[in-house]
């Protein structure tokens, strides 16, 4: 498609993501959720990009212009929108944000009234209506015409859904401990990427007894990402390391994925996450038919952990969205990715950030051991991954050199490692993954796939 990739339309905002796209978008919705005798209600929420404000008025515009009622949370997390459709019945939720990417980057992900990304079958009509103004969509005159409404409650309602998921786990044994407070005596490092969680992983923290402290809270509009969050994990390693925190977390732009660190500073990522967490759910007869659902982009050292545990894995494409379909078809409790899009499906149908914190709080302190010892069952081979700019990405895929050169790669690797060539759902990138016994094995073979694709004049310097 040409402006939705795997994780809703994003671009550089003014340029490839304009106001115009949005106020198309909002036109588009309030219409297709509007019927005769029904006037929908949509939800919204932005992160703290400067952009989010232009943005978010040009859906709101849309959206009333076309007869729908839009509820804005204003700064909120990815996950709160998804839990509020649900909650309350809106019949779609949108969140403005770009994830993990600078500030200058945006994006509107929409989620379908059950919580879900919405289908590519709808967000094709929405980029002909984006190209081609089809179909037509009529302004909507006199008591017709929408209103916008201030939700902030919203993300009250939403901080008590995430304290109560604690409390009843705490409640049922899951693991003993006090009800009210039950993370007291835990010092809890944050980093909160100047983005959507800035207030809310406090609060959360806060209510439920731990000792909070928090970096990267203060949100400019061109901060966000900057040298933090969980794309620059370094700096919450050297956080819990300054204060001793007990544990630490970080969270990208929206909160949609959460890194931790443990007391010795070493990074728990989607994969050890899954380790630990799939642990405690079995422990307690959560673990639907023991299976955990993971992408091709988990380390196989995950998957040779697990066939010592005794856990089954499926894997699936790259992207939360295809781990939550195989979930949500399966009834699979938890899966994931390494990024740190963990789904738990008792609780929520996206991945969520602080969520998955909270989880991985309820593992440790049910475990009753050091942080650190709790992944020592788990070996991760040496990883290295390159991202290549091309001009065309199933050109760059198809060519039969690349194809011949990444099957050298993959025989001479054998079960020693393993390649992945993909590309990109979001940008113009080929990304190639080795892992390998050693660096040196991931390294001269991630190069020889970049070499060729260079040689052939794919890469884009």
């Amino acid at each position: 498609m040409k402006y939705f990739g795997t994780d809703g339309f994003r671009g550089e905002a003014g340029v490839t993501l304009t106001v115009e796209h949005a106020y198309k978008v909002g036109r588009f919705l309030g219409s297709f959720f509007t019927r005769e005798n029904h006037r929908a209600r949509i939800v919204i929420g932005k992160d703290t990009r400067i952009s989010g404000y232009m943005l978010e008025n040009a859906l709101v515009a849309g959206l009333t212009a076309s007869g729908s009622d839009a509820y804005e949370m204003y700064v909120t997390t990815t996950p709160s929108i998804s839990y509020m459709v649900r909650r309350k019945g809106f019949d779609c939720g949108i969140m403005i944000s770009a994830s993990h990417n600078p500030y200058f980057d945006n994006g509107i992900k929409i989620i379908d009234g059950k919580g879900f990304k919405l289908s590519p079958e709808v967000e094709e009509q929405i980029e002909k209506y984006i190209d081609e103004g089809v179909p037509e969509i009529p302004f909507v005159t006199r008591d017709k015409i929408g209103k916008s409404y201030d939700y902030t409650r919203g993300k009250a309602t939403y901080a008590d859904y995430l304290e109560a998921t604690v409390r009843e786990a705490i409640e049922s044994g899951r693991p003993s401990g006090d009800v009210k407070t039950p993370f007291a005596g835990r010092t809890v490092a944050l980093d909160l990427a100047n983005g959507s969680a800035y207030k809310l992983a406090v609060q959360v923290f806060e209510d439920l007894g731990a000792q909070v402290i928090a970096r990267n809270r203060d949100p400019m509009g061109t901060n966000i990402n900057r040298g933090c969050g969980s794309t620059h994990i370094d700096l919450l390693q050297q956080l819990v390391y300054d204060t001793g925190a007990d544990i630490g977390f970080a969270y990208d732009g929206d909160a949609d994925r959460c890194l931790a660190v443990d007391d010795e500073g070493s990074v728990i990522d989607g994969d050890h996450i899954l380790y630990l967490c799939s642990q405690y759910l079995r422990k307690y007869d959560l673990l639907k038919d023991n299976t955990v659902v993971t992408t091709v982009m988990s380390n196989i050292g995950l998957y040779r952990a697990f066939d010592e545990l005794g856990i089954r894995y499926e894997r699936t494409a790259v992207g939360d969205k295809y781990v939550s379909e195989n979930m949500q078809k399966n009834d699979y409790r938890i899966g994931g990715e390494q990024s740190g899009h963990i789904i738990f499906k008792d609780h929520a149908v996206t991945g969520d950030g602080i969520l998955t914190s909270l989880m991985i709080m309820l593992a440790w302190i049910d475990a009753d051991r050091l942080m650190s010892e709790l992944t020592e069952g788990l070996t991760i081979y040496p990883q290295l991954l390159k991202n290549v700019k091309v001009a065309d990405k199933e050109a760059a895929l198809s060519d039969p050199d690349v194809i011949e050169a990444a099957d050298a790669v993959s025989d001479g690797l054998g079960n020693r490692g393993r390649l992945l060539l993909r590309e990109s759902g979001t940008e113009p990138l080929i990304r190639v993954m080795v892992e390998a016994e050693t660096d040196e094995l991931c390294r001269e073979n991630v190069d020889r796939i970049v070499e060729v694709l260079h040689e052939k004049g794919h890469a884009i310097d």
